[in-house]
C-alpha cells in the first residue's frame, strides 16, 4: 500500500508546490482548497500526467464539518493518512492602532482556529509513525509593523505544534511547523510596492526571495525517511532571513 498525504491550501503558491513535490515523492495526494476548483484541477492533471495520484477536496478550514469531510474523503479514497501538511492561511496587514477587530478575527479564525481543527483531525487519523506539519512564519522574529494579527496567529500555531507533539507520545508521529521567510507567492507579494519587495529580498544573506519549491523541499525532507527524528520543532526555512 502506498502512502497518502493531505495538503491544505493547495490551490497555488507553497501549497501547490508541496502537493506536486510529495506526489513526485510517491505519495497519493489529497489537495484541499477553498474557492475556484480550476487551479487545483490543473495541478491534479499535472500530477496524473507524471503518473501520480491525486484528488481535490473543497472546504473551509475554519469549519469543523469541512475539516472532518476532508479526512473522511482521504481515508475513503486511499485507506489511510500518513502525512498532513497544513498550508492554508491568509495575511491581510493592518496596524494595531486601527483596531480592525473584524480583520483580526478573520486572521485568527483562518490561521489559528483552522490550524487547531486540522491538527485535531490529523492527530485522530494519521497512522502511527506518520508526520504532521503546520505552517508558521519567520516574520515572528521581526515584529514587523502591521503584522500584529498575523504574527499572533502564527505564534499560536507554534504553541499548538509543540503541545500536540507531546500529546502524541508513544505513537512515533512527528509534529513540526515550517516557518518560511519571504516567499514569492501572491500571499506575500500582494499589496507590496516593487520597492518594498526589493528591500525585503535583500534581507537574507542569499539576497533573494524564497521560491515555493524551496519550501517544498523542506517538507519533502520532513515527510521522508530521513526526517523522522525531527519532532516538536519550528523549522525556519528562510535563507538566513531571521
Amino acid at each position: 500500500m502506498g502512502k497518502t498525504a493531505i495538503v491544505t491550501g493547495a490551490s497555488g503558491g507553497i501549497g501547490k508546490a508541496i502537493a506536486t513535490r510529495l506526489a513526485a515523492d510517491g505519495f497519493a495526494v489529497v489537495l484541499q482548497y477553498q474557492g475556484k476548483s480550476a487551479p487545483v484541477d490543473q495541478t491534479i492533471q499535472e500530477i496524473k500526467r507524471a503518473a501520480g495520484q491525486a484528488i481535490g477536496v473543497a472546504g473551509d478550514v475554519t469549519k469543523p464539518e469541512d475539516v472532518s469531510n476532508l479526512f473522511e474523503k482521504a481515508v475513503s479514497e486511499y485507506d489511510q493518512v500518513d502525512v498532513v501538511v497544513h498550508c492554508a492561511g491568509i495575511m491581510p496587514l493592518s496596524p494595531i492602532i486601527k483596531n480592525d477587530v473584524e480583520q483580526f478575527d478573520k486572521v485568527i479564525s483562518t490561521n489559528l482556529r483552522g490550524s487547531f481543527l486540522i491538527l485535531a483531525q490529523a492527530a485522530k487519523h494519521v497512522v502511527d509513525g506518520g508526520r504532521i506539519m503546520a505552517f508558521s512564519s519567520s516574520v515572528i522574529a521581526k515584529s514587523t509593523p502591521t503584522y500584529g494579527a498575523y504574527i499572533a496567529s502564527k505564534a499560536g500555531v507554534e504553541g499548538l505544534v509543540k503541545v500536540l507533539a507531546q500529546e502524541l507520545r508513544g505513537r512515533k508521529v512527528s509534529v513540526n511547523a515550517v516557518a518560511p521567510g519571504p516567499v514569492a507567492t501572491p500571499l506575500f507579494l500582494d499589496d507590496k510596492t516593487p520597492e518594498q519587495i526589493d528591500q525585503l529580498s535583500k534581507i537574507a544573506p542569499f539576497e533573494r526571495l524564497g521560491e515555493p519549491e524551496d519550501i517544498a523541499q523542506i517538507v519533502s525532507f520532513l515527510a521522508g525517511p530521513d526526517g523522522g527524528w525531527i519532532n516538536a520543532q519550528i523549522v525556519r526555512a528562510n535563507g538566513g532571513f531571521a
